[in-house]
C-alpha cells in the first residue's frame, strides 16, 4: 500500500517536472557558474551535469556524473590547461561565446562556427549547444575526450587520449586511434602510426576506411563499419540496462581501456571489461630510462642503475643520472670513469647506431665501455647493440634473455679497479649487511615477543571490562563508522569555533580532519540526559547500517565519559531551507524536481529497501541538506523509530515539527510510514511554491499554506 501510495505521488510530480522542463530546458544566455557555490547546470533527471569539478590546486571545466566521485568525468575542456582558481566565472555570454573568466583575463571553453543561442546538458551526457535558428552547432559526442558513453561512437581518423593521472585530467601520455584503415590501436602520444608503436590493436585493418567504435547501453563495445555491419565485439555485452547504472568505456592513466559500470545509488564504479589484464603492456608507463615490472597484478617502475626519478611518485616523468657523465672531448681515454651495470631480462625500444655480432656479454660490455658514443648496449645471442640514451618502452620479460648493459659513473676511490672487483666487493658488503640486519631483526623479535607477553598478561582484565563497557552501550557488531577522540574531534572544528546549525538537541559544528584534511560536520549534543543518550543511541544504531545516495552518511562517533559526539560528510551546500527560502538562492524549476526526487529516493529505502524498516518522524526542509552537486539527502535521525520485520505500525509519542505532523500523531492513532508521506506532501507543497508551510510574517489569510 505504501509503495503504491508513493507511485501516485511521483507520478503526478513527474507530470508536472515534464511540463517545467519543457519550459526551462535550455541554458540561456546570460548564465554563470562559479565552482564554490552554483557549480553546474544539470541533465533533466540529473544524471549528468556540466560546469567545474575539482581537480589538483583547482578546478577544471567538464562533464561529469551526478553523485559520483571527482574522478568520473566523461568530457573535459582545454586538456593543455584545464584547471582554474577558485575564483574562476564560467559565462554564456549575451553576445553567445561560452568563455572561463580569470580576473581580466578570458579562456574560451568552446569555439564553434556560429555564435551560441542556447545549451542544453542532456540526460546522455551529451552537451549540446545551439544557433539562433535552434540547430546544433556543437556537441561534446562529437568530440570525445578520454571516455565514451552508450550512444556515443568514435569515428574514423578520432583519438581518445588519457589524463595524465588519476587526479588530473590534463593530457597524459596514451592514445587510442580508430584508424581510416579499420583498425582500433593504442599509441603512446608523439609517436607515428605504426605497428612498432603500437601496444594494442584489434587487428581489423583492410575491413573499410569509414569504420566506428560503439558502445550500447547494455555496456557492449563494437566496430561497425558503414554498411551497419558489426564486425567485431570487444566486449560480450547484455549487462543490465537500468536507470540507476550508466555505462561508459574510458581510456585510463596507465593506458588501459576499460569499461565501467556505475551505480547511481550505491555511488561505486566496477571495472567489467579491459582491453589486457597486463598492466606493463602500455609503452612508455614508466618514462624514459624506466622499465616496468609486474608483480602478483601490480606494476612498479623502476629505474635503471645509476639513475633515479626525475620526480618521485610520477612515474610518467622518467629517470636521469644520478652521477655526472664526462665529455667526449677529453683527450684521456674515459672508460675509466665508469663501469657496466646489467638488468636482465628487459625489453627496450631498439634504436642501435652499431652491430657487434658473435662476441660475447664481457666483449659487449668493453666495446661500449671503450665506446664515448656508447651510453649503453643491448645483447642478445652474441649480438651487441650499442644505445645512446635515453632508452624507452623498457619491460621486465622473464621469457627474454636480453641483457640491458648501462654504462655506469664509478667514485674515486674505485676509479683504478675493475668492474668485476667492484661488483664482487659490493656483493660481499651486501651479504655481511644482510647478515647483520638478520641478527639484529631476530634479537627484537625475541624483545619484542617478551614485551607483548607482559602486557598482555597485565591488561587481561582491562581488556575484559572495557568490552563490557563498550557493550553497554549497545554498539552493534557491523557498526562501520570510525571512533574519535574528544580530543581529535577538538581539534578537528579549532575548539568548536564555526557553528553550522542549532537543533534540538545539538549543535552542529565544521571541522577538518587531521589525518586526510577532509571537511567534516560534528554534532554535539548539548543535553547531556536521557533523551540526548537516546538521540545518540537512535542515530549510532540507525545510521550505522544504513547507506544510500540520499541518505547523509556517518562517518563516525565518539563516547567520551558523558559526551557524545556523532562525525557526518561534511554538506557544503547547508540545509533545504537555507536554499528554498532565501529568494536569491531559490532554485529553478528542474533543480526542485530533481530535490524532490532526491527525497524521494531516500525515503523509499528508509521504508521499503532496509532490512529494518524506518519511519523517519521529521521529515522538513531543515533536515535536507544538499551536497556540493546540490543533490539532497535526508539527515538528523534523532527521532527515527524502527520497526521490526513482522510490523507495520506503531504506537508511539507525539514526534516532529508543527506543520509537517501527521494527523494521525495527534489523534493517537497507529503510526505507518505514510506519517512521512505526509510531511514529505507538504515539502512537496514548498518546493512548489517556493515558502514556508507556515509564516507568521505574512498576513493572517496567506500565514498558512493551504492544501
Amino acid at each position: 500500500m505504501a509503495a503504491l501510495l508513493w507511485l501516485l505521488i511521483l507520478s503526478a510530480f513527474q507530470a508536472v517536472a515534464v511540463l517545467a522542463q519543457q519550459r526551462h530546458f535550455n541554458i540561456t544566455l546570460g548564465s554563470s557558474l562559479t565552482p564554490v557555490t552554483n557549480s553546474s547546470w544539470f541533465s533533466p533527471a540529473r544524471r549528468f551535469a556540466f560546469g567545474f569539478y575539482e581537480q589538483t590546486n583547482g578546478y577544471a571545466v567538464g562533464i561529469s556524473i551526478v553523485g559520483m566521485s571527482k574522478n568520473t568525468a566523461v568530457w573535459t575542456a582545454n586538456r593543455n590547461s584545464p584547471v582554474v582558481p577558485s575564483s574562476a566565472f564560467l559565462l554564456l555570454t549575451a553576445d553567445g561565446r561560452l568563455i572561463v573568466q580569470v580576473g581580466g583575463r578570458e579562456i574560451s571553453v568552446i569555439n564553434p562556427s556560429l555564435a551560441i543561442a542556447s545549451a542544453s546538458m542532456l540526460d546522455t551526457g551529451n552537451f549540446v549547444l545551439y544557433s539562433s535558428d535552434h540547430n546544433i552547432i556543437w556537441q561534446s559526442f562529437d568530440n570525445p575526450t578520454n571516455t565514451l558513453l552508450p550512444g556515443q561512437h568514435i569515428s574514423a581518423g578520432q583519438e581518445l587520449f588519457s589524463s595524465a593521472s588519476e587526479a588530473d585530467d590534463s593530457l597524459g601520455i596514451f592514445r587510442l586511434k580508430m584508424q581510416d584503415d579499420g583498425n582500433l590501436v593504442q599509441y603512446p602520444v608523439q609517436t607515428p602510426d605504426s605497428a612498432s608503436y603500437a601496444y594494442y590493436e584489434t587487428g581489423t585493418d583492410g575491413v573499410g576506411n569509414n569504420v566506428t567504435l560503439n558502445l550500447d547501453d547494455g555496456g557492449l563495445l563494437y566496430l561497425l563499419n558503414s554498411s551497419t555491419i558489426s564486425l567485431r565485439n570487444l566486449t560480450k555485452g547484455g549487462y543490465p540496462r537500468e536507470k540507476t547504472i550508466i555505462y561508459m568505456m574510458k581510456i585510463d592513466a596507465d593506458g588501459i581501456f576499460r569499461v565501467y559500470s556505475h551505480s547511481l545509488n550505491q555511488q561505486n564504479s566496477s571495472v567489467i571489461w579491459s582491453s589486457t589484464d597486463d598492466r606493463c603492456a602500455p609503452k612508455g608507463l614508466c618514462g624514459l630510462n624506466g622499465y616496468c615490472i609486474n608483480i602478483d597484478d601490480q606494476v612498479k617502475c623502476s629505474c635503471l642503475p645509476g639513475f633515479d626519478f626525475v620526480m618521485p611518485g610520477n612515474w610518467s616523468a622518467g629517470c636521469e643520472r644520478n652521477f655526472t657523465a664526462e665529455t667526449c672531448r677529453l683527450k684521456e681515454d674515459t672508460s675509466k670513469y665508469y663501469a657496466i651495470r646489467t638488468v636482465d631480462n628487459t625489453r627496450w625500444e631498439d634504436i642501435s647506431y652499431a652491430v657487434l655480432d658473435t662476441i660475447t656479454k664481457e666483449d659487449c660490455q668493453q666495446a661500449c665501455l671503450q665506446d664515448c658514443n656508447c651510453e649503453a648496449a643491448l645483447f642478445k645471442d652474441n649480438e651487441c647493440r650499442k644505445q645512446r640514451l635515453p632508452l624507452r618502452f623498457g619491460r621486465r620479460d622473464m621469457t627474454n634473455s636480453n641483457l640491458a648493459l648501462v654504462k655506469v659513473g664509478i667514485n674515486a676511490l674505485a676509479e683504478e679497479g675493475l668492474p668485476n672487483q667492484i661488483e664482487e666487493t659490493t656483493d660481499k658488503k651486501l651479504r655481511i649487511d644482510i647478515l647483520i640486519a638478520g641478527i639484529t631483526l631476530a634479537a627484537f623479535a625475541l624483545l619484542v615477543l617478551g614485551i607483548s607477553g607482559f602486557l598482555i598478561h597485565r591488561n587481561h582484565v582491562w581488556t575484559y571490562r572495557k568490552i563490557q563497557e563498550i557493550r553497554s552501550v549497545q554498539l552493534c557488531e557491523d557498526v562501520a563508522p570510525q571512533a574519535f577522540s574528544y580530543a581529535e574531534l577538538e581539534q578537528a572544528t579549532s575548539g568548536f569555533k564555526e557553528e553550522l546549525g542549532r537543533g534540538a538537541f545539538g549543535t552542529v559544528f565544521k571541522g577538518i580532519l587531521a589525518e586526510n584534511q577532509k571537511v567534516i560536520a560534528v554534532k554535539r549534543l548539548d543535553k547531556e540526559l536521557v533523551e540526548g543518550e537516546t538521540e545518540f543511541q537512535n542515530e549510532m544504531k540507525i545510521i550505522g547500517r544504513t547507506h544510500h545516495r540520499n541518505l547523509v552518511r556517518l562517518l563516525g562517533y565518539c563516547l567520551d565519559g558523558s559526551r557524545r559526539l556523532l562525525v557526518y560528510e561534511y554538506m557544503s551546500n547547508g540545509s533545504l531551507a537555507g536554499v528554498l527560502f532565501t529568494p536569491e538562492k531559490q532554485p529553478v524549476w528542474e533543480e526542485r524536481c530533481g530535490i524532490a526526487r532526491d527525497i524521494a529516493r531516500g525515503l523509499v529505502y528508509l521504508h521499503d529497501e532496509c532490512d529494518t524498516q524506518i519511519i523517519h518522524c521529521d521529515i522538513k526542509p531543515q533536515n535536507i541538506l544538499m551536497d556540493d552537486q546540490f543533490c539532497a539527502k535526508i539527515s538528523d535521525f534523532g527521532m527515527a523509530k524502527l520497526l521490526k520485520k513482522d510490523q507495520t505500525r506503531t504506537y508511539t509519542a507525539v514526534r516532529g515539527t508543527r506543520g509537517y505532523v501527521a494527523p494521525e500523531w495527534h489523534r493517537k492513532l497507529p503510526v505507518t510510514v505514510k506519517a512521512d508521506v505526509y510531511s514529505f506532501g507538504v515539502l512537496l507543497l514548498e518546493l512548489i511554491c517556493r515558502r514556508k508551510c507556515v509564516d507568521w510574517s505574512l498576513d493572517e489569510n496567506e500565514s498558512v499554506l493551504e492544501y
